[in-house]
């Protein structure tokens, strides 16, 4: 908000709207708005043209769909399921992902952030779920273990949500800067991952270094050449380009697509009633603090680049959906699930603000949860070419944090210390998967720190603590975001 000058509070108020040589209206925001007119409304709440509506939809989809269904296929052969309950249990994850992101894009009376934000399956959870998983003499058995521990874990936390998000006065711009670089840093190995076809031990193919290669240039020169609408949903035509171009070098498989049901509704419990072991509910606990942790940086992220910074209020509402969401999903066979970071690049690189998309995404997982047939044409594009994607999309979040760290000052006070620290605590386990893994790291402890985004941010808040003091990470919090070329209110 802009101070009027002098000059500009002198004037009769019959004398109309004074000159505005900085563009202020221009902009849409009229100092004196005619009696009666409605507030202009955000961009994050505008709601797009049908057609635009669906588009950046499933641009959101395509972005977030292998994110989902990673963790259940991953956990589905680890413990021994056979295919066809692997594919359940990925409907149900897609179908619970669903349900959560309508939760916190849509939402009810104190849950949902009401920012675009996808809702899915956190990654975090597949290495506490394999650990559950030894313990068992048959290692099917772990899933009603896991499945009761996760709905304790959700519960408490969202009864924790309204204290939980007082941290965020602990994230002043120089920690959350550092943390959204850390977002788009640790996705980036992802990226690379689908390049490699999901076999990051393995050197790239030329085929899948082609594909990422081509699908990146596709994007690059659609984001050179087009403009309005087209340009904002050129991460969906380049990988739709990308796509047909593998078809001819039999790169897409389609062998899912042939046994899929058309319909199949995700039964409840179908894996066994849920139990409740004490050592689960606790590993399931520790890693819904980790969830919520990153899930409060991702907000703080995506209310940066969406122009509505994420308040407390903002942040409780958002850790409810989170954790409503995960205490939910056991009953329909879901896991943890927690924000994703990988659709905040998807919304700085669009401009497409609004909500409603994303809305519209989670819908998409819901229909497609409960159509293996649907959801099997989605998993046609090859992961070469969602890395070539991907790319573009981690990196852009990693480029916001550096312009949240350049507006924060490196150079004053120990700033560079803090940001400098804590990248290289949070890449520990991005570059190094084994480091900490020995005995001497207590598992509790390793499930914080073997998280890139936990480490990185514990790190610059304890730090900035140290350096800073409490006193003046509240005042520095407590003080309105001021955008360039504006003058504080006073």
């Amino acid at each position: 908000m802009t101070v009027p000058s002098p000059s500009a509070a002198a004037e009769p108020p019959e004398a109309g709207p004074t000159p505005d040589p900085e563009g202020a209206l221009s902009e849409g925001a009229p100092e004196r708005a005619p009696e009666g007119t409605p507030p202009p409304v955000h961009p994050v709440d505008e709601l797009p043209r049908p057609g635009r509506l669906l588009a950046t939809g499933l641009q959101h989809v395509a972005a977030s769909y292998a994110g989902v269904v990673a963790p259940p296929l991953v956990i589905g052969a680890a413990v021994g399921l056979s295919p066809r309950q692997i594919t359940f249990l990925v409907g149900a994850a897609l179908f619970t992902a669903g349900l959560a992101t309508l939760l916190q894009t849509i939402g009810f009376r104190g849950v949902g952030a009401r920012l675009p934000f996808v809702n899915g399956v956190s990654f975090a959870g597949v290495a506490p779920v394999l650990a559950l998983a030894d313990g068992q003499a048959d290692r099917r058995d772990v899933l009603p273990v896991v499945f009761g521990a996760v709905m304790v874990a959700g519960v408490l936390g969202f009864f924790l949500a309204p204290y939980f998000c007082r941290l965020v006065r602990f994230f002043p711009p120089v920690v959350s800067g550092t943390v959204i670089t850390l977002i788009g840093l640790t996705l980036l190995p992802v990226a690379f991952g689908w390049i490699q076809d999901g076999h990051p031990e393995r050197p790239a193919t030329g085929t899948g270094l082609g594909l990422a290669g081509a699908t990146l240039l596709i994007v690059l020169v659609l984001r050179r050449l087009l403009q309005g609408f087209l340009r904002q949903i050129a991460v969906l035509l380049g990988l739709v380009a990308g796509t047909l171009l593998a078809v001819p070098l039999g790169a897409v498989d389609a062998s899912a697509t042939r046994h899929a049901a058309l319909v199949g509704f995700p039964e409840p419990f179908h894996f066994g009633s849920p139990h409740f072991q004490l050592s689960a509910v606790v590993s399931m606990s520790i890693l819904m603090l980790v969830c919520m942790t990153e899930s409060t940086a991702d907000m703080l992220a995506l209310g940066e680049i969406v122009g509505r910074p994420a308040d407390e209020r903002t942040i409780a509402a958002g850790l409810r959906a989170d954790t409503l969401g995960s205490a939910v999903a056991p009953v329909f066979n879901g896991f943890t699930n927690s924000a994703f970071a990988q659709n905040i690049g998807l919304v700085a690189i669009t401009g497409v603000r609004s909500r409603f998309t994303v809305a519209v995404c989670g819908l998409v997982f819901v229909v497609l949860g409960l159509s293996p047939a649907f959801a099997s044409l989605v998993a046609l594009v090859p992961r070469p070419v969602l890395g070539g994607a991907g790319l573009v999309l981690f990196g852009t979040v990693a480029a916001s944090g550096i312009g949240v760290l350049v507006k924060a000052g490196l150079d004053r006070g120990d700033n560079v210390l803090v940001a400098a620290v804590s990248l290289g605590m949070g890449m520990i386990p991005v570059v190094s998967k084994t480091f900490y893994a020995g005995d001497a790291v207590p598992e509790a402890v390793r499930t914080i720190l073997g998280s890139g985004v936990s480490a990185g941010c514990l790190t610059a808040v304890l730090l900035n603590l140290a350096f800073q003091g409490v006193g003046r990470v509240r005042r520095d919090a407590g003080q309105p975001r001021v955008a360039e070329g504006e003058k504080p209110v006073i």
